[in-house]
């Protein structure tokens, strides 16, 4: 019993590590707009937002499937999905443009929520008495994964022709990776048994009732909220480092982002199960909210110690966000239940870069890309409004 739950983690950790490579699209950014959009920033920018929207998406329909028929069957499922929307993105040029939003974005996300949320709840049920930690532990391999694949992303790029020519070969490459790894990893994804003779809990609130309580508005709203700095730094990491006259070593600022997501993902899910989840988001919170205001501060080598802390902060919402909703709606329907939260995210993502994308074109017009700023000035006024929002919620609900 205890090989097999060992097995579940080790297996969601792998996925979870092939899909970090969500997480480096900076590496893409700048290649892709220029050869795809025509230089607009916030449309390529667009593509990453909606695989992290349509991820949501993925997750409510995989987790409902899951519950019906099994994790495995859906894991594969949308290991064949991601693998596809990554193989078609590669054939993608300036003449279709939003082809890309199809296939890397909704394909790509929705194959990546089928994946994402259910191998979470999964270990989270062999594993019920520190889901803080097994679930910083399997989404610290997502940002992990980011770290790996970074100079993988590179390497490739310049090895099939350069920015701007080899981002589609890469996406090929990629889908490989998805394919391998998600068939295989799914082999070893089963659920604990229910009938008691597990420590696997099986309560849990239904979606249509969780839906019916202000603890999931208030939750998913927050989500939306937190994660706007993140994601503004995780697009444009590497381009800022590069306007702030880094461009040698701007490649670092995409490495530290992940890198320290990675690390905050597993420290603060550990240090959730002792301060409590609303307490550590609400750190979290506060961080972010500080930290955004210092984008412009920071010159030199300090912006990647900027770009990491933010990271590191940003991780902790991965990790807690999930457990939370598992302490406050029971483990039973996670896979769904978390996918209707991660909507949130989802909408944030979308607002993020848009956001982030009008003013690093404004920044990239007129040379100054300290004009990007008012972008992480509302990511840090979104943090703070995320603030009242946990204060609020662990008020109504009496937990830390």
């Amino acid at each position: 019993m205890k090989n097999q739950g060992l097995l579940a983690v080790l297996a969601a950790i792998a996925i979870q590590l092939a899909l970090g490579v969500a997480y480096i699209w900076s590496v893409f950014q700048t290649g892709i707009a220029e050869s795809i959009f025509r230089g607009d920033n916030a449309a390529a920018a667009l593509t990453f937002s909606i695989l992290l929207a349509a991820l949501s998406i993925g997750s409510i329909f995989g987790g409902n499937l899951a519950v019906k028929y099994s994790t495995r069957l859906v894991v594969f499922m949308g290991g064949i999905l991601l693998s596809a929307g990554f193989f078609l993105a590669s054939f993608v040029g300036a003449d279709f443009p939003h082809l890309l939003w199809l296939t890397y974005g909704l394909m790509g996300g929705v194959g990546m929520g089928f994946t994402y949320s259910t191998t979470i709840a999964c270990a989270q049920k062999w594993y019920p008495e520190k889901k803080g930690l097994v679930t910083g532990i399997i989404v610290a391999a997502l940002g992990l994964g980011g770290v790996i694949f970074t100079p993988v992303a590179e390497s490739l790029i310049t090895f099939f022709g350069g920015v701007g020519i080899g981002e589609p070969r890469t996406f090929r490459f990629l889908s490989i990776i998805f394919f391998v790894v998600c068939t295989i990893g799914s082999i070893f994804l089963i659920n604990p048994p229910s009938d008691g003779s597990s420590a696997a809990q099986v309560n849990g609130r239904m979606p249509r009732e969780m839906l019916k309580t202000p603890e999931f508005y208030l939750l998913a709203v927050t989500f939306m909220l937190a994660c706007m700095g993140g994601l503004m730094m995780m697009g444009f990491a590497k381009p800022i480092a590069v306007a702030k006259g880094l461009a040698a070593t701007a490649t670092i600022g995409v490495l530290a982002i992940t890198m320290f997501n990675s690390l905050g993902r597993l420290f603060w899910g550990f240090v959730s199960d002792r301060l409590g989840r609303i307490n550590t988001i609400l750190v979290l919170l506060s961080g972010t909210a500080v930290l955004s205001l210092l984008v412009n501060v920071a010159a030199g080598w300090w912006i990647f110690v900027l770009i990491g802390l933010i990271g590191f902060f940003y991780g902790g919402f991965l990790s807690n966000f999930p457990s939370l909703t598992a302490d406050l709606f029971g483990p039973k329907y996670l896979a769904t239940n978390y996918g209707i939260v991660l909507l949130g995210f989802g909408v944030g993502a979308i607002m993020s870069s848009q956001i982030a994308g009008h003013y690093r074109n404004i920044a990239q017009t007129a040379g100054n890309i300290d004009l990007m700023f008012p972008a992480f000035v509302i990511a840090s006024g979104c943090a703070t409004a995320g603030i009242v929002m946990m204060l609020v919620l662990k008020k109504i609900t009496g937990r830390k």
